[in-house]
C-alpha cells in the first residue's frame, strides 16, 4: 500500500464511516465513524510519502514503532494513543490494515471489541459456542460475527479464541491457531479431552451462572 487511495478505500471497507475533509486542506482527508463522528485515519502527504495517522492501545504503541522504522509517533496527535504509518512500501499490506483496524476498534464500538472482550471472560479449562460468545457480546444473533472476529484475532496471547467451538462442540478449520491440530492441543494443555476433533459440551462448556467471572 503506498497510495492515498488504497489508504482511503482501506478505511472505507470498515461499517458506518465515512471520507471527510475539515481543515479546508486537501492534503487532510480522514476517515471517520459515522456513529460518534470520531475519525479514525487521517491520510496527508509529508516529505514525498503518504502518511497515515491511526489511534492505538498505549501498551501497543510501542510494538509497532519497533518492529517497522516506518511506524512513528503519532504526527501532530498524542504520542501515546496515536502512531503514524509512512507508506515508503517496507510495511506489508496485512500490518497496515491491521492497525487501521485495531484503530477503527478503539474509536468505534465495534462487535469485535466487543467480541473479544467476550472471549477473554472464558475460564481456563473450559470452552464456550459462537453463539454463547455472542449473546455474552450483546448479540446472540451475530454468530457469524464471531467466527469472523476470531480469524482476525489481534492478540492470541490476550485473546483465547481456541476456547471457542462451534454448537456441537467441533474443533476449528485446521488452518485456524497456527497450522492442524494446534487447537486441540491449546485445549488438552488445559486439562480439556478432544476426541475426533470434538469437546463433550455436557463436561466442558463454560456455564456462566455457576461462574464468578
Amino acid at each position: 500500500m503506498k497510495t492515498r487511495q488504497e489508504a482511503l478505500e482501506c478505511g472505507l471497507s470498515f461499517p458506518d464511516t465515512y471520507q471527510d475533509a475539515p481543515f479546508h486542506d486537501q492534503n487532510w482527508q480522514l476517515i471517520r465513524f459515522r456513529g460518534n463522528k470520531k475519525a479514525f485515519l487521517w491520510t496527508y502527504e509529508r516529505e514525498g510519502y503518504i502518511n497515515l495517522n491511526v489511534k492505538v492501545d498505549p501498551e501497543k504503541a510501542y510494538f509497532w514503532r519497533q518492529i517497522y522504522k516506518a511506524v512513528i509517533p503519532g504526527y501532530h496527535q498524542n504520542k501515546d494513543h496515536w502512531n503514524t504509518i509512512i507508506l515508503d512500501g517496507s510495511i506489508p499490506d496485512e500490518d497496515i490494515k491491521r492497525m487501521v483496524a485495531e484503530s477503527y476498534d478503539l474509536v468505534s464500538d465495534s462487535p469485535a471489541k466487543r467480541i473479544y472482550e467476550a472471549v477473554k471472560k472464558i475460564p481456563y479449562g473450559y470452552v464456550a459456542t459462537y453463539s454463547q460468545v455472542a449473546e455474552i457480546a450483546g448479540d446472540k444473533k451475530m454468530a457469524r460475527a464471531v467466527g469472523n472476529a476470531l480469524h482476525k484475532n489481534p492478540d492470541p496471547d490476550s485473546i483465547p479464541c481456541y476456547r471457542v467451538v462451534n454448537a456441537k462442540g467441533e474443533l476449528a478449520g485446521e488452518f485456524a491457531f497456527g497450522g492442524p491440530g494446534v487447537q486441540a492441543k491449546l485445549l488438552e494443555a488445559e486439562g480439556i479431552t478432544v476426541k475426533d476433533g470434538k469437546v463433550d459440551l455436557s463436561i466442558y462448556q463454560w456455564k456462566r451462572e455457576n461462574s464468578m467471572v
